[in-house]
């Protein structure tokens, strides 16, 4: 069995917050084994601690957001949790001074380097904890379905996206999760929005950090950013990024081939909430 990982060093990441427009600040640091994802913000009383698990997750609507009180929230954890899910990190602290990790670029990329800036990772000294499904498991709402199916070797998903007025529709890319390919083929995937939608958006409140320079919008038949298309199918890799962010909410390192049809992060969500407990229930 492979052994417990952590970071090998700390690091900072700055920036605006996608939805609430506040800037805020990142402080990752090692954590002992067995200590699982935490994430403490130091800006509340008493820096209250919030588990990245799949229990602690109140919000799945334009992102998944955790917390332990009506305070004690951290917004959008996926990005972030997906670039520690790529690099088999078990155990850190985030330290958060605000209710929301910076966009940065959209992706997971800066999270991905500000790990590699920590100095990548160190092995610790008990063993990882695994999974995979005995059977298959089946999640299916509305036009999303999910399956995943036994495969003690690695962690695969292919997954399908369509959205109206997306000029390359429907997109498809299968990946298989790995350290060295994970920041070339899915962390540069930045995160979408379809026009129609910024203003609801913005009538709830939301999107306040959000420019060309943190997202790309489907508009008319086009997708519009600052720079081009870094993939022509980048929107279902950043599909694929984001279910590797909400699936880290197990806080087990998962493997089993995914089957994804227009997935989210409220059945990503629900995923991973149903491997937690086939793993309890083995336990």
């Amino acid at each position: 069995m492979k052994k417990q990982k952590t970071s090998a060093g700390e690091a900072r990441l700055s920036g605006v917050a996608l939805h609430t427009g506040a800037r805020s600040t990142l402080h990752l640091m090692p954590a002992p084994p067995d200590t699982g994802i935490l994430f403490r913000r130091i800006d509340l009383p008493e820096n209250p601690v919030i588990p990245a698990i799949a229990k602690c997750v109140v919000d799945v609507q334009r992102g998944t957001s955790i917390a332990v009180s009506r305070s004690a929230i951290v917004y959008t954890v996926e990005h972030i949790l997906s670039a520690l899910h790529a690099w088999e990190i078990d155990n850190c602290i985030i330290e958060i001074d605000g209710p929301e990790p910076p966009v940065a670029d959209g992706s997971s990329l800066p999270y991905y380097n500000m790990v590699r800036d920590a100095g990548g990772t160190v092995e610790q000294e008990k063993e990882a904890r695994y999974f995979t499904p005995p059977t298959p498991v089946w999640i299916e709402e509305g036009h999303t379905r999910i399956a995943m199916f036994p495969d003690p070797d690695r962690l695969t998903v292919s997954c399908v996206t369509s959205f109206k007025g997306c000029p390359i529709d429907p997109q498809f890319f299968e990946y298989e999760l790995d350290t060295e390919t994970y920041p070339v083929e899915i962390a540069p995937g930045r995160t979408f929005v379809n026009y129609s939608d910024l203003s609801m958006l913005m009538s709830m409140g939301l999107a306040r950090g959000g420019s060309l320079d943190t997202a790309a919008v489907i508009h008319d038949g086009a997708i519009i950013c600052k720079d081009r298309l870094r993939f022509k199918n980048e929107i279902v890799r950043h599909k694929i990024l984001d279910m590797f962010g909400d699936l880290k909410l197990t806080g087990m390192r998962l493997t089993g081939r995914i089957i994804a049809i227009r997935p989210g992060h409220p059945k990503n969500v629900e995923l991973a909430a149903k491997l937690t407990e086939m793993a309890q229930k083995k336990a």
